[in-house]
């Protein structure tokens, strides 16, 4: 009779397998590989004082299949990769890129001037510069030193404010 060692997260490991299976199946848009890499595009956010700039990594993504729609609070990107189809004479052609639509929201920090966004799409990078409105350019935050939490100001209420106090 072989003698076999007990494992006890064996049991553990088959259900997270199975668990991922489920979820990657509920979620084919935004499935996990292996490596723990989301099939969603890659997003980068830059805050500075008078815009947001973000940008998109979406290769082999032609600009005809991309919708770009811009509210003042969030940033919806939605398209599809389409797959070019191969053969081969002599067997089966390994692919690990991955096809099929994608649709991405991306909360902003600030409000934006969905009007004046700005787009430029090259070499698989989606650049958009959102011009942020005027209250939030002009937004003072008021800092206080016995521990309560701070007030948001626009800059002639704060002007008002230390005119009156003076």
């Amino acid at each position: 009779m072989a003698i076999v060692r007990f494992n006890p997260w064996f049991e553990i490991d088959r259900i997270q397998r199975q668990l991922d299976h489920i979820f990657d199946e509920a979620t084919p848009n935004l499935a996990w590989d292996g490596a723990g890499n989301s099939s969603a595009p890659a997003v980068e956010l830059h805050e500075e004082e008078n815009f947001i700039k973000l940008k998109m990594e979406l290769p082999g993504v032609k600009s005809d299949d991309l919708d770009i729609e811009v509210t003042e609070e969030a940033v919806s990107i939605a398209g599809e990769r389409k797959s070019e189809t191969q053969s081969e004479e002599k067997g089966v052609i390994r692919s690990e890129f991955r096809y099929g639509t994608f649709r991405r929201v991306i909360p902003l920090p600030s409000r934006v001037k969905n009007t004046d966004v700005t787009a430029d799409y090259r070499d698989g990078i989606l650049h958009l510069t959102l011009p942020k409105t005027d209250a939030e350019r002009n937004r003072v935050v008021k800092v206080s030193l016995n521990g309560q939490v701070p007030q948001s100001l626009n800059s002639s209420e704060a002007n008002t404010k230390t005119e009156t106090e003076n």
